[in-house]
């Protein structure tokens, strides 16, 4: 077990398990108590806390998705940033990347691509409005949950274009196969970049590949700088000519080429959606002398050799221009030898100590991935591949190849590796009008979760299933549970259940009764900022067909608010006087002397913490040390946000008790 995991972090958010590790930071699921509810908690690794570039990157990351409020954002709700332990609380996305989804579906239909597209597009509009640039798009960044909403996550190298004007440095340059050439040349970037990075995850989800593949990640960045990418119905003929269109306009070499805003973007596709026969005419700028403007979608002949479509030849041998072909091709000279560097230096650290020894395969089936793709002793390559066993435990090795002690291998070679994974998706077995034993067994023989709901059906015979929820060949995470409806025959004499959620018990007794319905005599109490006696909850739910004389089961709220639990940081005085060391701590709320205890000042780290319960008001909390008073707070159990203000601070001593200072 790592280090937080079954740990509360400033007594707030316990980590249950660890989810995901990254080059910078690992990621935990865990449940605020406060709000009662599952967070994703990113942490910095320890090793980087002394890290400036990486602290840099990290508080970047808080500061952008801070001022981002978007459906398509992953939230976040809570940022710590102290000098022992660094976090970042967010919202909780129960899916899996854009990148396993392609690569499970090895060719994602074209309509699909536009859906997911359009709302990758609307949540960098949103973040380009608010000045940030992500500069890192790519599907692994892209979290899809199973309603097929698309989640934007990972602004750890995004910056504020409308307040910054530094060039990118190496160190944050994204992803190889995604980045924008003048992401790939050092240049400064704007949200031109980002448009170009989706239009490469457009390419790939059409086309099944990405658009420039190579050996090794110099000639993939030298080829975003110079190659033209193959026309995606070269690949897939099956791809509308306008949505090619928008892909490659998407993805121009010259950022003044492209989409000049996720905006204008978004209103081609929508513009597409309405009419997928659409033919767009984009005129691309060419920055030669003299200035002139090339008719793209009309005037491509069949024949040429024309790989973005703008009728202009790229590889044509111009001798008259040699001059100008020499003084660019020593600019371009320049810029790649510094990509290779850069590149070159990066492979030999991570290639050049790797020995050639022929080491036997390792055992690695039972244990958890998340232990060994870190760990140094382990010199390979690893593929995955996400399967689902529910019978393991998240994260574990089902299976690997090859097999352990089958054959040796040299070191940094590729082994694969079969893990445990709930967010596999699977396709929903074709069960209708089949027993509920028979789809029970279909069900258990593909590994998927269900639960058995009995229903009145006048057009299904009892015992067989009408239908599932979600709908039968339908592609699901394998940790979704399926409602499997099966009929319990025709309906007797049958009412929905009224609402009466809200309402007064008495009142929605009278109303229950007057439907031919009963009340069970075994209530529920909860705590609820409701009156007492109000109704929380029912069941049957509202609008659920009730046979009539069934029993209706309420929760009532008791009336007593739900606690709130805060704790109070208060900064303890610096005592260097050894005979001086211990200190009288003694704290009131509204007056009344709630605790006292002697500490140390140096054992507790500078810092008392003061726990405080209630559920709704204001309390003034004083802390006197050695009978003098040191700090005063208001704490409002009523407040949205900001629920303790420090009103006043003395300075201490043994003494003489000063003025307070303003808090």
């Amino acid at each position: 077990m790592d280090k937080y995991t079954g740990k509360r972090l400033d007594a707030r958010y316990e980590i249950h398990e660890l989810i995901g590790v990254g080059g910078m930071a690992v990621v935990y699921r865990a449940y605020d108590i406060i709000e009662e509810k599952i967070v994703a908690v990113k942490i910095l690794k320890d090793e980087y806390l002394g890290n400036k570039e990486f602290i840099r990157r990290f508080r970047n990351e808080s500061k952008a998705i801070a001022v981002l409020c978007h459906p398509n954002i992953v939230k976040v709700y809570d940022v710590s940033l102290g000098t022992k332990i660094q976090y970042i609380v967010m919202e909780y996305i129960n899916g899996i990347t854009l990148k396993e989804y392609m690569t499970q579906q090895k060719e994602t239909k074209w309509n699909e691509a536009v859906h997911f597209t359009e709302q990758i597009l609307k949540a960098l509009h949103h973040a380009h409005e608010k000045g940030v640039i992500h500069r890192d798009i790519k599907p692994q960044n892209i979290m899809l949950l199973p309603d097929g909403t698309i989640k934007v996550t990972d602004f750890g190298i995004a910056r504020f274009f409308k307040h910054e004007t530094q060039t990118m440095t190496d160190r944050a340059i994204g992803s190889v196969h995604y980045i924008s050439p003048e992401q790939a040349k050092g240049e400064i970037t704007d949200e031109k970049a980002d448009i170009y990075s989706v239009g490469v995850i457009l390419y790939e989800m059409t086309t099944g590949l990405l658009p420039f593949e190579a050996d090794n990640a110099v000639s993939v960045a030298i080829m975003q700088m110079q190659t033209a990418p193959k026309r995606p119905r070269k690949i897939n003929e099956l791809i509308p000519e306008g949505l090619e269109s928008i892909t490659m306009k998407a993805m121009q070499k010259n950022p003044q080429n492209r989409y000049l805003s996720a905006k204008k973007m978004l209103t081609d596709i929508e513009k597409f959606k309405k009419d997928p026969s659409i033919k767009f005419e984009y005129k691309y700028f060419i920055d030669d002398s003299p200035t002139k403007y090339i008719d793209t979608i009309k005037k491509v002949k069949s024949g040429e050799n024309d790989d973005y479509g703008d009728n202009f030849n790229y590889k044509k041998d111009n001798k008259n221009k040699s001059k100008t072909i020499y003084i660019v091709g020593g600019v371009a000279a320049v810029v790649i030898l510094s990509v290779l560097i850069f590149l070159g230096i990066s492979i030999f650290n991570y290639f050049g100590n790797s020995s050639n020894k022929d080491i036997a395969v390792p055992d690695f089936i039972g244990m958890k991935y998340a232990d060994i793709q870190d760990n140094p002793d382990y010199k390979f390559v690893w593929k995955i591949e996400n399967v689902y066993d529910p019978t393991q435990e998240e994260g574990i090795i089902i299976d690997q190849d090859p097999l352990p002690n089958t054959k040796k291998v040299k070191e940094g070679a590729t082994i694969v590796l079969k893990v445990n994974s709930s967010g596999v998706l699977v396709t929903i077995p074709s069960v209708r009008g089949l027993t509920e034993e028979v789809a029970k067994l279909k069900f258990g023989s593909a590994g998927i979760k269900y639960e058995v709901l009995m229903v009145v059906d006048d057009d299904t015979a009892e015992g067989l299933v009408k239908n599932t929820d979600p709908a039968e060949g339908t592609k699901v995470t394998a940790d979704t549970t399926v409602i499997i409806y099966v009929s319990k025959g025709s309906a007797a004499q049958e009412i929905l259940m009224p609402d009466i959620i809200g309402k007064n018990f008495d009142t929605a007794k009278n109303e229950i009764l007057s439907k031919g319905l009963k009340i069970s005599e075994s209530i529920d109490y909860e705590n609820s900022d409701k009156l007492k006696d109000t109704v929380l909850a029912t069941n049957p739910l509202p609008g659920v067909p009730t046979s009539l004389g069934s029993t209706v089961k309420v929760t009532l709220s008791n009336g007593r608010k739900k606690e709130k639990s805060f704790d109070i940081k208060v900064d303890l005085p610096q005592i260097t006087d050894e005979s001086m060391q211990n200190i009288l701590v003694s704290v009131y709320i509204d007056g009344i002397l709630d605790s006292t205890k002697t500490i140390r000042p140096s054992y507790n780290n500078g810092e008392y913490t003061v726990n405080l319960k209630g559920t709704t008001g204001k309390k003034r909390v004083n802390v006197d040390i050695d009978g003098k008073q040191y700090r005063i707070y208001d704490v409002d159990f009523d407040a949205a946000s900001d629920n303790i203000k420090k009103v006043a601070a003395y300075e201490y001593s043994k003494s003489v008790n000063a003025n307070p200072n303003n808090a």
